[in-house]
């Protein structure tokens, strides 16, 4: 085999942004994935002139002009605007957590009644300094909107109590005291037109990739064919599971084609409810305002993670953040190889952190 600067291993988006990086400063770099096609988890697939998520929903967004800029060197984006639906029962909310839904939830109508509702809720429960997720999460939006919102779909994601997750998983979660419906807060956000394909095809446009190729079923071989690797792959596995294993939260997707125009009416609903199996159904048309005669939807269902399973989500717990240390501590006395992603650097990341984090990469 030919003789390589840069080994990618992983041709998702932290990999195919490495490799473009690579290649733009005239490095010779190949690609490898063991799946056989490129794009990771943001793979789409054409079904019904639509196109598919396969791995779940996707929604590019960002405040950082550098990495949007970026991303449109290779697609332009449609003005798509992430306002999902919340359902419990029967019951319709928006999210994220805003004016609409305090008034459906308590029939409040300005910013002081629901403000003064949610602090009601949180002195009844006693919270003074959140020490888990529940506590946390009653003390942003009050026990009524944790109850029926928060409390089942956290439990079915993460297949534990939210009394047992640590209170950083809901800080995130976007609270306004306004009547928006769009759920981030970043200016810039939408999805590429043509689909996510289009992205990762413009990004390892003129870079050898090979897919199909699993890196450590022939390991002496791929080690041997390069000067450094960017592995992307999971940092537990690169080092033979030495500490033992991280802990990953896995998922289940369940596609279906229907014969109607449109199912729910808006490319997310979640189903909050624990009894529920699954977490939300995608209807993808809805990201790029179809209007094909027919749809596809995608159930998504949380699952425990196991051999032949696909690791989606670090359990960033007290235990997994020391053993990842641990690791980290391996990979930075390692000059050859360079960690990176979501699995290479145990962290759920959104996709403009993947490549603002890939274009830092000193190659």
């Amino acid at each position: 085999m030919k003789r390589y600067d840069y080994l990618i291993v992983g041709a998702g988006l932290f990999g195919a942004v490495a490799a473009r990086k690579a290649a733009d400063a005239g490095k010779k770099v190949l690609v490898i994935d063991r799946r056989p096609y490129p794009g990771g988890n943001i793979r789409c697939e054409r079904r019904e002139g639509i196109n598919v998520h396969l791995y779940g929903a996707h929604i590019f967004h960002t405040s950082n002009r550098a990495v949007w800029d970026f991303a449109r060197r290779f697609v332009e984006f449609n003005h798509y605007v992430n306002s999902p639906i919340a359902r419990y029962g029967e019951e319709l909310y928006n999210l994220p957590f805003n004016m609409n839904t305090f008034y459906a939830m308590w029939g409040v109508k300005t910013p002081a009644e629901a403000a003064a509702m949610i602090e009601r809720q949180r002195r009844e429960a006693g919270i003074a300094e959140p020490r888990n997720l529940e506590e946390q999460a009653i003390s942003l939006v009050g026990t009524d909107i944790y109850r029926k919102l928060v409390k089942g779909y956290t439990e079915k994601q993460w297949g534990r109590d939210a009394t047992e997750l640590p209170a950083f998983i809901i800080r995130r979660l976007p609270v306004r005291l306004t009547f928006n419906n769009n759920y981030f807060n970043d200016p810039l956000q939408g999805i590429p037109i043509g689909g996510y394909n289009a992205l990762i095809d413009g990004l390892l446009d003129g870079i050898e990739v090979r897919c199909g190729e699993d890196f450590f079923a022939d390991r002496a071989r791929w080690e041997a064919c390069c000067e450094r690797i960017v592995f992307t792959g999971r940092i537990d596995a690169y080092y033979d599971y030495r500490f033992g294993e991280l802990e990953y939260r896995s998922l289940r997707f369940e596609h279906r084609t229907l014969d109607l125009p449109d199912f729910q009416g808006n490319a997310v609903v979640n189903y909050t409810a624990r009894e529920v199996p699954y977490t939300r159904i995608i209807e993808h048309k809805h990201f790029e305002f179809g209007t094909q005669p027919r749809t596809v939807i995608t159930y998504e269902y949380p699952d425990a993670y196991g051999p032949g399973k696909e690791p989606y989500y670090p359990v960033n717990d007290a235990r997994n953040t020391a053993l990842c240390e641990r690791y980290k501590a391996l990979a930075a006395a390692d000059p050859k190889v360079i960690f990176g992603g979501r699995l290479g650097e145990y962290r759920y990341y959104d996709m403009d952190k993947v490549i603002e984090s890939a274009l830092k990469l000193e190659l």
